[in-house]
């Protein structure tokens, strides 16, 4: 599994070592991917969490749905038996006053099974919505750290090669990654 908290760590010690060679342009590669390794680690730990509350709320979307549903058949049922009622106050005339009262309890259960399943249908598209909302963070931050985890290896290759070219590079990409991790929150 990956571990950003970590790979930050191993980043700016790569970077601290770099910078003892007190070569200014090393210096400042060095400085650049302790930063993007900050990012990455915050980016990847708000992915990590944003993927947790959407498989959450999911979850208790489908429970919600469940109950729904329970609530929904037992409104069958206290349908069934109401009619049953009526057809018996129909039939028995001597027993029809008790029938058409036990007729009238199965339609007062069934206005509450009914509410209860609407409520936990209006509950359920919440949650629904809500883990959509997680999902599509956690793709923008999955969008983020990887364009910030790219710059740390051009950085790595600026140092090696030397080329400010993949230096400008790598901070490019940082900041495009710095704008997908605010545009999780704002989408």
């Amino acid at each position: 599994m990956n571990n950003p908290a970590l790979e930050a760590h191993e980043h700016r010690e790569h970077a601290e070592h770099a910078a003892h060679e007190k070569d200014p342009f090393i210096a400042s590669v060095s400085i650049t991917i302790a930063v993007l390794a900050v990012l990455a680690a915050a980016a990847g730990s708000m992915e990590n969490v944003e993927g947790g509350r959407a498989i959450t709320a999911s979850s208790e979307a489908v429970l919600l749905q469940d109950r729904a549903t329970d609530a929904w058949n037992e409104f069958q049922a206290d349908s069934l038996k109401r009619h049953m009622y009526e057809i018996a106050a129909d039939t028995v005339a001597a027993k029809a006053d008790g029938y058409r009262k036990s007729a009238s309890g199965e339609a007062g259960k069934q206005k509450g099974s009914q509410a209860l399943a609407k409520k936990d249908e209006e509950e359920r598209d919440r949650l629904a919505a809500e883990s959509a909302t997680h999902e599509n963070r956690e793709n923008w931050l999955t969008g983020a750290t990887t364009l910030i985890e790219i710059g740390i290896a051009l950085s790595t290759v600026a140092i090696i090669t030397r080329r400010k070219a993949f230096w400008f590079g790598a901070m490019a990409l940082g900041v495009v990654g710095v704008v997908l991790f605010g545009a999780a929150y704002l989408t």
